[in-house]
Order: C-alpha cells, then structure tokens, then sequence
C-alpha cells in the first residue's frame, strides 16, 4: 500500500536529500530507519532534492509498505522518529492511491529563507543570514516582482544538472519583516531548479546592496547565465516550507 509521509528536518548534518554513495542524507536515513522496522527493504521518494545544508519545515515523501501494516500506529511513528534521530521529525502518514507520487503530483512548492538586520549571538545554528542593516528591501521587492510569471530560470540554475527544462512558473516572491529587524523571503513556484533559491536571494540582496537597480534583474534573466546572477546564499537559512498536492 502506498502512504505520503510528511516530515521535517534540519539540514545541516546531512549531505542534502537525495542518496549519495558514502554521504549521509535525509532519503537515505528514512530509508534505513524504515527498511528496520519493516524488515525488508523499502524506497522513498521525496517531493524535492534539498540541497546539502538546506532544512524542511515541511517535506512530503511517498513510500509503499505492507498491506498488513498501519503506519499510522503510534508505536510505529515512535519508533520510526527514534531510529530516523533527532535531526528528522516524521510528523504523519496519509494513505494515497497506489499511483500516487510526491515529487510529480505536487502542484506548488515554497521557500523561505530567513535574514536578520542585526549582531545575534543566540543564532549559533546559522538559521538566519546577517544582513547588512542598510538593505533595500522595498527595492527587492520591487525587483523580485519582476520575476513572476512563467520565465527561463537558466541565470539561477545550477549548471550541468538532469533537469529537462529551466522554465519554472513563478507565483510570488516577497520579502515580509515578520518582527523587527527579522525578515523572510518566501518565493512560490510549480517546481524548482537546483541552487535557484539561494541565487535568486543572492541577485536580490546586490539590488538591496545597491549593486544594481531592480531592473537589472530583468537583464539578468535575459542573458540566460549563471554568472550573471548573484552569488549562491549561504544554505543554513533556507527552508522548505511547504509542499501543495490537489487531494492532500
């Protein structure tokens, strides 16, 4: 039978999502912990590949386990979250239909990548960037709104990947100070491509640093070239925050 799991994790002890040869990752250890308890091996299939460093607040994966098993028992969810350690929550298991898949069936995915304006010596985990204090954020807004919409995202993307296309559809991106001093990027889109958060963050601070107008993000976009975007932000304070389905 097939269940969507849901789940969040910290990023920073893992060597990103997907299963590398002699890394520990997120897909990897989920699989191991579940291969324990249900005595035979067992494959999962998350909605994304987060890189090496980047958290999830909220990740869904797809796994297909015994007909005769409940994973929504407490002792199994118990067990599973003691074996899985401390740095994965599995938070629940949704029965889904035996075709169901968790990276094709998500229809919207979101980011948000947390900054600060101000010395905090309480941030030891790096779970929000420094920023500069002078930062423009009413001009970064400006200038990820010109980034909405169905666009090629090649200037964002990190090179010599498998995706098939570069073309993402682009719902919002906006800059939100949730308390003073304290902000937030979130950006929402049908699908992601590799490092492209990190580097749209890192082209929108160089506009907040005055680097370039909120225009130039425009030319950026147009020249279709990873060196003309800004650098890659750091992936401590990057979060998956959520992943949409049509019947989840």
């Amino acid at each position: 039978m097939r269940w969507f799991m849901t789940l969040a994790y910290r990023g920073a002890p893992f060597h990103g999502w997907q299963v590398q040869p002699g890394e520990e990752t997120v897909q990897g250890r989920l699989e191991s912990a579940l291969s324990t308890l249900v005595r035979r091996p067992v494959a999962v299939t998350g909605a994304g590949r987060t890189d090496t460093g980047v958290n999830a607040a909220f990740m869904v994966a797809h796994v297909d386990l015994p007909d005769e098993l409940d994973p929504r028992e407490p002792r199994f969810l118990k067990a599973l979250n003691s074996i899985a350690g401390r740095d994965i929550a599995v938070k629940e298991f949704v029965a889904v239909a035996a075709d169901a898949h968790a990276r094709f069936d998500a229809t919207e995915r979101a980011y948000r990548y947390f900054v600060h304006t101000f010395k905090n010596p309480f941030d030891p985990a790096g779970l929000s960037w420094q920023a500069p204090p002078a930062l423009d954020f009413e001009g970064m807004n400006r200038a990820a709104s010109l980034l909405l919409g169905r666009r090629d995202f090649t200037s964002f993307a990190k090179l010599h990947t498998d995706a098939k296309t570069n073309i993402c559809d682009l719902r919002s991106a906006v800059w939100t100070e949730y308390e003073p001093g304290r902000w937030y990027f979130e950006i929402r889109a049908d699908r992601f491509l590799r490092n492209m958060v990190r580097a749209v963050v890192g082209t929108l601070v160089d506009v907040g640093r005055g680097k370039m107008p909120p225009e130039g993000v425009l030319d950026v976009l147009a020249r279709m070239d990873r060196c003309a975007a800004g650098t890659s932000m750091p992936a401590t304070p990057l979060f998956l925050w959520y992943v949409r389905y049509p019947f989840l």
